[in-house]
């Protein structure tokens, strides 16, 4: 019979990484839907379980296939689906669906889809195949220019309709070209650019009119940097995040228990946008701190494979995903504690959404590939110096 180890290769640091962020999110949705449900579903309670434990399984299945292929292909397969990506990107901005002043998803049916998750995932990537491919003129302007067209070509259809998941490319993509070795003035000129635009963009939110951009994201902008800073026009302080923050402080050590959360009922998208507040709530401090800890722990085991890769393209690519999960997890946990302005992302591999699920399924399976070629070559260079000194 064969072990388990057998099985699941990798690093059996990130495997159980995956169990424990999948069970806090199935424990979290199910508690969390239950509003949700009695609105949309007629109080099936059940619903919404049941459909997170389906795209659960299906990124499990993706997950466990990504890590099986043979990481020779991981080039190959970054290239094809990052201009899948973009495709779909393009094409959102025109059949997408609108859902809450923002055309962000592509919808068949009963079924959504986000691009941009997609997007965030194989960029990466991309990014990391074309600066392992290009080491030779890595310190040019012309490879940074190529590299920077890339991002852009991802970010400009994004950003109109999620600023923070455009924010959150940007980031990722700056942190692999400083672990890529380009050129630290061509970084911070870029990240100047970045400033200077964001700063301009700012100022803009607050010169306008507002009642002539009701019909896109520009008002929701405004109105969180406004809740952000102080108050809103409306004398409003920021409903969503009080809410998360009682959540949080009546968690207590051990928290209320599962199922047992109030504050539920009152925060917006709970099951998403403020999962980690539902959790922190229901298990306590005891809990958030063990979600915390899996995403730094995530960091340091994306490091060592990083050590012991003998390939630039698996340490960038390794890097680089491992850091934009665990960013995106810090930034959400930001927000839930009123440290960062309201954003909208999800809590990776533990909030609800199909496409989010997935994708960051697919992620992991990424990660957990190239550590099972490093081991699968650790394991074959230690039979061979066996068998030769056997042979002497």
């Amino acid at each position: 019979m064969r072990k388990l180890s057998d099985v699941f290769k990798g690093d059996r640091f990130i495997w159980y990484i995956v169990i424990i962020l999948s069970c806090a999110g199935v424990l979290a949705v199910y508690s969390s839907t239950g509003t949700l449900a009695f609105a949309k579903q007629k109080g099936n309670t059940e619903f919404y379980f049941f459909r997170h434990l389906i795209f659960l399984a299906i990124g499990w299945g993706c997950m466990y296939f990504i890590h099986l292929i043979p990481f020779k292909f991981y080039s190959r397969i970054s290239q094809i689906f990052f201009w899948i990506s973009v495709a779909l990107l393009y094409a959102t901005l025109f059949i997408g669906a609108n859902i809450n002043n923002a055309q962000r998803v592509i919808a068949i049916g009963p079924i959504t889809f986000q691009p941009s998750d997609m997007a965030k995932v194989f960029l990466v990537m991309f990014i990391a195949r074309y600066l392992s491919k290009n080491q030779d003129t890595i310190d040019q302007f012309k490879t940074f220019r190529k590299i920077l067209g890339m991002i852009a070509i991802v970010v400009i259809p994004i950003l109109p309709e999620n600023l923070s998941t455009a924010l959150v490319v940007m980031t990722t993509s700056t942190f692999l070209l400083v672990m890529g070795r380009i050129k630290l003035k061509f970084i911070l000129g870029l990240i100047g650019l970045g400033i200077l635009t964001f700063s301009l963009f700012v100022a803009f939110l607050f010169t306008i009119d507002m009642s002539n951009f009701e019909s896109n994201r520009l008002p929701t902008w405004k109105k969180r940097i406004e809740t952000y800073i102080g108050k809103d026009e409306d004398g409003n302080s920021g409903y969503q995040q009080m809410q998360s923050k009682i959540a949080i402080a009546t968690g207590g050590i051990i928290g209320k228990g599962p199922g047992n959360s109030t504050q539920r009922n009152f925060l917006p998208h709970p099951y998403s946008d403020f999962i980690f507040a539902i959790i922190v709530e229901e298990y306590g401090l005891i809990g958030g701190l063990i979600v915390i800890g899996c995403y730094i722990v995530l960091i340091f085991r994306c490091l060592k494979i990083v050590v012991e890769s003998q390939r630039s393209f698996a340490a960038l690519a390794v890097l680089g995903i491992g850091f934009s999960m665990s960013f995106q997890a810090f930034v959400h946990m930001g927000v839930s504690i009123g440290k960062l302005p309201v954003t909208g992302l999800t809590l990776p591999l533990v909030s609800m959404g199909g496409t989010s699920l997935i994708l960051n399924s697919v992620a992991f399976g990424f990660i957990l590939g190239i550590s099972r070629h490093i081991q699968i070559e650790r394991e074959t260079s230690v039979d061979t110096n066996s068998n030769g000194g056997a042979n002497e």
